[in-house]
Parts: structure tokens; sequence; C-alpha cells
């Protein structure tokens, strides 16, 4: 996975933390979906995550029309129960505005 390259701010951020349940039970396919169905979206900007205990995926989208198209979307709503049921011991989503963003590449 490589830094999500997100274009002019401002955009937005949804910054989704969480911390899982033991086992797969299905995790791992769904999230494959998931991040695929979300970068057909209409304002889909980028993702980049991370896991170790804590898992830290960060979503950026051109407004917050397309957070709240893409939180509706009927396949992300049956992730969303799935993981309420199965997969999450906790999470938080935090949705943020970026202002302003710096980038540095090696050459």
């Amino acid at each position: 996975m490589s830094i999500a390259e997100t274009g002019a701010t401002p955009y937005y951020a949804v910054i989704f933390t969480s911390t899982r349940t033991e086992g797969d039970n299905g995790y791992g396919e769904m999230s494959e979906l998931m991040e695929a169905a979300a970068r057909k979206q209409p304002g889909f900007l980028g993702v980049e995550s991370a896991r170790e205990e804590i898992g830290i995926t960060v979503s950026y989208w051109r407004d917050l029309e397309s957070i709240a198209a893409w939180k509706a979307d009927a396949t992300h709503m049956i992730a969303q129960k799935t993981g309420r049921e199965k997969w999450y011991e906790q999470y938080v989503t935090r949705v943020c505005k970026v202002e302003r963003d710096y980038t540095f590449k090696r050459d």
C-alpha cells in the first residue's frame, strides 16, 4: 500500500480506529470488497490503512456529501452491521476537514 495522493485541499478525512475480535471470520474478504467499492464512489480520493493491535484506516473524500453517500451505501451498511456483530471489540470514526497538507517524496 502506498500513501494516498489526495489532490488539492481542502478535502475530508474519515479516520476509523478499531480493535478486532479474535479470528478472521470473513473480515479480510469483506475489507477487500469494501475498499474496492469505496474506490468506485464519487468523491473518493484515496485510503491508507495500518493494523497491529489497533487498526487505523483513513479514507479521503472530496466533500461531506460523498462521505454521507458512502456511509449509506447498502453493501457498506451490511459490512458495518457485521462489524458490530462479529469483527470489532470497539471502534471510533472521526471526520475531519483537511485544510493543509505537506508532502515529501525521496527521488
